[in-house]
């Protein structure tokens, strides 16, 4: 058990903290003592933040579906400022497209960040996790819980593979003591409806999207409010939290997708 104020005074870094999920943690980590590291694709954006928290906190800008980018990133961290307490893979991006008509670079795109974005953080960061405690947290999504179907089908595949890298990752960080904690977060007042808008030109270059679609997400609750149950779940040593906004349809869709699987298993 690892509680919050043995963090104090040490470093985390979380990814995609230029809003939405990842400011909200990068702010309350601050808050709980710790010097924060705001990374994200968009340098403004993470330099924003970082002045906002104040407190010695400090931005990083690179792209994390860029495995020699996060490489150097990783390397330029480590002779800058050190070690790791805390890192938290966040960064992730909404692609509204399907599987059967999305362009290949929307979907290069999706998996590149939601999948392989991970992958490259955790390979590239991990090794800068020093002292005791250590912890690690994904952000991965309700989507992953549910049948990738409905109105997001690649999004919601993505974050299926999100999921299991996640929970990959908490075996072999076990394996090294250090914590983790994963994070699936339902629908929440956050700009990822307008996701592209920082897209690399590799994947299609900045799209941005009609405020129009943003109604949903706009009278969606603040990130804010997962806060109380992230801080209980990590100062209890890390877990799989699952912060559910649709009164019960999760819980729901959840059990169906383990139904229709567990019907079709059969011992040969």
């Amino acid at each position: 058990m690892s509680k919050l104020s043995r963090y104090a005074g040490r470093t985390a870094m979380v990814t995609g903290a230029g809003d939405g999920i990842g400011k909200m943690l990068a702010i309350k980590l601050a808050e709980a003592g710790m010097t924060v590291c705001v990374q994200d694709i968009r340098e403004e954006a993470a330099a924003a933040v970082a002045l906002e928290i104040g407190g010695g906190a400090f931005s990083m800008c690179f792209d994390i579906s860029d495995r020699d980018a996060v490489a150097a990133a990783a390397e330029r961290f480590g002779s800058d400022h050190g070690d790791l307490a805390m890192l938290w893979i966040n960064a992730g991006v909404g692609v509204g497209a399907s599987i059967l008509e999305g362009k290949p670079n929307q979907v290069r795109w999706a998996y590149d960040v939601n999948v392989l974005g991970a992958v490259w953080t955790a390979q590239c960061f991990v090794p800068l996790l020093k002292g005791d405690p250590r912890h690690v947290g994904i952000t991965a999504s309700t989507a992953a819980l549910r049948a990738p179907e409905g109105d997001f089908p690649l999004y919601a595949a993505t974050k299926h593979g999100t999921m299991a890298v996640a929970e990959a990752l908490r075996g072999e960080l076990a394996a090294k003591d250090i914590e983790t904690t994963i994070l699936c977060p339902g629908l929440l007042n956050t700009e990822i409806w307008d996701g592209a808008k920082a897209r690399p030109e590799r994947f299609g270059g900045e799209r941005r999207m009609d405020p129009k679609i943003a109604g949903m997400w706009r009278e969606a609750k603040s990130p804010d409010a997962m806060w109380p149950n992230i801080k209980r779940v990590m100062a209890a040593g890390g877990g799989t939290l699952v912060c559910a906004t649709d009164d019960g349809d999760t819980r729901s869709a959840m059990r169906q997708r383990i139904g229709t699987i567990e019907s079709g298993l059969v011992e040969i």
